[in-house]
């Protein structure tokens, strides 16, 4: 067996030589490790031996089988890089000064807000922070006062992965992780990116952005809260803009509120992005509940707060006047080389 597996050692690096592409490599694999190939071959064979032979011998052939694998792994490798080097050699030469005869593109329309808003938000002393997008039950729903079997789950259709975690359903998901990073006073804001399995319509899509603000300090009121929103408002449209408050329930804030923008597509008059009622429902707000305040380390006999989750999604479509959510996530270069040059 010996013998036979080095004349087939010597075979192997023979053809591994000259192998000068990916389709040979690949079919020097298949003659020595495929299923039907002479190391399967040399396998089969062990059952007609004896049991301290049948493993010597099924030893040597492993180790055959292992060398063979490495071999055609670094021949791979060395074929990759040969393949590059010709790329790079291969590639016409250009003149970095000469100036470009296309367009250099556009920012998208939320990041155009995002931006807009972080400036704003920031003149007013809030810190900017990115979380992950996905997360664990805890950060989503726990941390925020929404306990298993919770009715509030049922507001937001999750994506579950299959190791539990979950693609974060609103940016409140990151309030526990800032609290507990910052502790207390703290003004932040967190942009970020949401998932939901909704209905696909011309104001729902299951991939979305919001922004999560919290501020918390001592004696901190509503009246903080209506101040902070009415004052972005006013410098993202640069015009007085007709809100609404209405009572909204939320488990993670106590009272909580509705933040509702008239709608600036139709004028108030009813349209398919405002569902015909006039308004649309832009930011979700409230005074952030003590369980969730204790649970981020936060002393509650001393300090409150607000949050709230403004949809940067729909305020691009209102500062914009984009009619139909789909547009935002579609890739279309026609709908966003209309935004202003990167």
């Amino acid at each position: 067996m010996q013998e036979q597996l080095d004349a087939l050692r010597a075979v192997f690096q023979e053809k591994l030589a000259t192998c000068a592409d990916s389709a040979a490599l690949e079919s020097l694999r298949v003659e020595f490790l495929g299923k039907k190939g002479h190391v399967a071959g040399l396998m089969q064979n062990l059952r007609t031996l004896s049991g301290n032979e049948k493993k010597d011998t099924g030893q040597l052939i492993n180790i055959f089988k292992q060398e063979a694998a490495n071999g055609i792994g670094e021949k791979a490798e060395t074929l990759q890089s040969e393949a590059l080097d010709r790329l790079v050699q291969s590639a016409k030469q250009y003149d970095t000064s000469l100036p470009s005869s296309k367009s250099l593109g556009s920012y998208h329309p939320i990041t155009l807000v995002q931006r807009e808003l972080e400036q704003i938000f920031i003149t007013m002393g809030f810190a900017v922070e990115d979380y992950n997008e996905v997360v664990d039950d805890y950060q989503c729903f726990e941390s925020l006062n929404i306990p298993e079997h919770h009715p509030a789950r049922d507001m937001q259709d999750t994506y579950y992965l299959d190791n539990g975690q979950v693609l974060k359903t609103h940016t409140s998901a990151a309030q526990n992780a800032i609290m507990r990073k910052y502790g207390a006073p703290l003004r932040a804001i967190f942009p970020g990116r949401c998932f939901r399995n909704e209905a696909v319509d011309a104001s729902h899509d299951n991939t979305f952005f919001q922004m999560e603000g919290i501020m918390i300090d001592r004696d901190i009121s509503i009246s903080n809260l209506i101040y902070f929103m009415k004052t972005m408002l006013s410098e993202v449209f640069q015009k007085d803009i007709k809100v609404r408050l209405r009572p909204g329930f939320f488990p993670f804030v106590e009272p909580g509120f509705e933040l509702d923008i008239n709608c600036l597509i139709c004028g108030g008059e009813g349209c398919s992005t405002c569902k015909q009622s006039g308004w649309l429902e832009l930011c979700p707000c409230g005074m952030i509940h003590p369980r969730v305040l204790g649970m981020g380390g936060v002393d509650t006999e001393e300090y409150t707060g607000f949050a709230f989750g403004l949809g940067l999604t729909r305020l691009a479509m209102m500062r914009y006047g984009i009619r139909d959510i789909r547009d935002l996530n579609a890739g279309n270069l026609k709908v966003l080389s209309q935004f202003v040059s990167a």
